[in-house]
């Protein structure tokens, strides 16, 4: 007995390779495009910002000068972390969100923070 295809589906091999070629360069044209683009949050009001890239490099860290304090350098350390993170959370969530465009919500296993 020969296997079927579904009702409907057309494809053939080489149309299903042009397919898969074309998201693969897809998906590297978004890869490129997040990792140029840079992130940037802040803690603490403001008084602490972070850039980074997509490619999850800190560019930049700005201290307000006022929130210097010699005797509480674990807040000024606190509000670093944050902003950094905060800055590395924005550039995951433009990757995610790049790669599930071009996937268009294929559900791909592991791809869910693969990037």
């Amino acid at each position: 007995m020969k296997a079927r295809l579904p009702e409907g589906y057309n494809m053939k091999r080489g149309d299903m390779m042009r397919q898969v070629q074309k998201m693969q360069e897809d998906m590297a044209n978004a890869q490129a495009e997040v990792e140029a683009s840079e992130f940037e949050a802040a803690a603490g009001g403001g008084a602490v910002t972070a850039k980074v890239n997509g490619k999850k490099e800190v560019l930049e860290v700005k201290v307000k000068p006022e929130v210097v304090d010699p005797d509480d350098v674990e807040m000024l350390e606190d509000l670093l972390v944050a902003a950094v993170n905060e800055a590395l959370k924005k550039a995951d969530e433009a990757m995610e969100s790049k790669m599930g465009a071009v996937t268009g919500g294929m559900g791909l296993p592991g791809m869910p923070g693969l990037f």
